[in-house]
């Protein structure tokens, strides 16, 4: 498969229940390739609450998609996520909590989160060289939300405003949600998914992925923490 971006993820172990569920909820699986069937939710069009962050899969973005610079090959992107997983410990949280980013919800880490924003630090500075820099509409686009002088410093230096500092990790499980869709989404996840969320809450090992043509991110390869 030809892929046009690459991405370094946090990608839920496959196997867990919560994984399975949350999968299902978002309608994409990324280990597998192929689109998942909703769960029923009474009074939730499940599809259409789930239709923006259904192409990345579930995940937690811990270096931002790229195109592949000049003179680098997936091969040696290969290598370097390898080295780079080989190098950094395993990150364990207190556990993650169902939260309200602006109109989205999202899992969010509770507890101490040093160690988290170190590994992801590490995956922007440690593999920017793979990086093609960004085309002037993309940062153009991406100014047009507004953001802070850090945000933008950002952008200029590592392609992204949300990284470094300005980091903060999220697992997307909604699109944009009005008020009333919001509480009710926000409900259900609350039941059906929170009891199944592990305490405390381990990342052992970090995701190459790629995104297809049709916008789509498969999972290439999992290097597991072992510094």
């Amino acid at each position: 498969m030809t892929f046009t971006r690459y991405a370094i993820y946090f990608a839920p172990p496959a196997e867990a229940e919560w994984t399975i569920f949350a999968t299902q909820w978002l309608g994409w699986d990324i280990e597998s390739g192929n689109e998942v069937t909703h769960p029923i939710v009474d009074g939730v069009d499940v599809s259409a609450v789930t239709e923006v962050p259904r192409k990345y899969g579930l995940h937690a973005t811990m270096k931002p998609p790229f195109r592949l610079n000049d003179g680098q090959s997936l091969e040696d992107l290969k290598d370097a996520c390898k080295r780079l997983a080989g190098s950094r410990p395993a990150v364990t949280l207190d556990g993650v909590e169902i939260a309200r980013l602006g109109r989205f919800l999202a899992l969010r880490p509770t507890g101490n989160t040093d160690g988290l924003s170190d590994l992801a630090a590490a995956c922007v500075r440690e593999l920017d060289s793979f990086r093609a820099p960004a085309p002037e509409a993309e940062l153009a686009r991406r100014r047009a939300s507004g953001l802070t002088p850090e945000q933008d410093a950002n952008l200029i230096r590592w392609g992204y405003p949300y990284v470094m500092e300005t980091f903060r990790f999220h697992i997307t499980l909604s699109g944009k949600l009005d008020k009333p869709t919001l509480r009710n989404v926000q409900a259900t996840l609350e039941d059906r998914l929170v009891p199944l969320l592990p305490v405390p809450f381990q990342i052992k090992d970090l995701a190459l992925m790629g995104e297809a043509k049709d916008g789509r991110f498969h999972l290439i390869h999992r290097y597991a923490l072992s510094g």
